[in-house]
């Protein structure tokens, strides 16, 4: 019995593997320098992260990697003939997207409602900025996922269209990935 056939392709485009590694190169500039400020600063870090709701950091990040699996499924239907099915996942997806953009925008509410801001000190400067760049990210990343759902609905999935599938949910991943570094830098260390 002959073992079957591997793709020893990377998933999705060479040009989205590149725009991840510049991304996660410019983000690993921004955890250097949360890095330096914790070591810099470390009692105003102490007492600002005190400040933050770990719960609420807690539940972005379940809604994210909830969504990354939901988008992993579905990129695998896709792969397999079950398309149909998929834009279900990727409708998952996208509502962990939204709601992890509602959960951080009623963070930051709570935090300017309580006087608390990028002008604060250097901790909540980062925190405003690195988050806010992030859910740009985010909100990029819902607006591929949709995309994604309908580019699922397509009949007849090509190898092209599914690498257009393994490419916006490679995208994804790494808005996974970078909240995962932030949350850990922001609200654990």
């Amino acid at each position: 019995m002959e073992a079957p056939a591997t793709n020893n392709q990377i998933p999705g485009e060479l040009g989205i593997w590149l725009f991840v590694a510049g991304d996660l190169i410019v983000f690993s500039v921004f955890f250097i320098l949360i890095a330096l400020g914790q070591k810099e600063n470390a009692d105003i870090f102490v007492q600002s992260r005190g400040k933050l709701d770990l719960w609420v950091g807690v539940l972005n990040t379940l809604l994210l990697l909830t969504a990354s699996w939901f988008v992993a499924i579905a990129v695998e239907r896709c792969r397999t003939g079950l398309g149909a099915t998929a834009s279900r996942y990727f409708s998952l997806g996208i509502l962990c997207g939204v709601g992890f953009v509602a959960n951080k925008s009623l963070e930051w509410g709570s935090k300017i409602t309580q006087g608390i801001n990028p002008a604060t000190n250097e901790f909540f400067m980062y925190f405003f900025v690195f988050t806010g760049i992030h859910l740009l990210h985010v909100l990029v990343g819902i607006g591929v996922l949709c995309l994604l759902r309908s580019v699922s609905r397509s009949p007849g999935l090509n190898e092209r269209r599914i690498r257009t599938l393994e490419s916006g949910a490679t995208f994804w991943h790494l808005v996974d990935l970078l909240w995962v570094v932030l949350f850990a830098l922001l609200y654990l260390l």
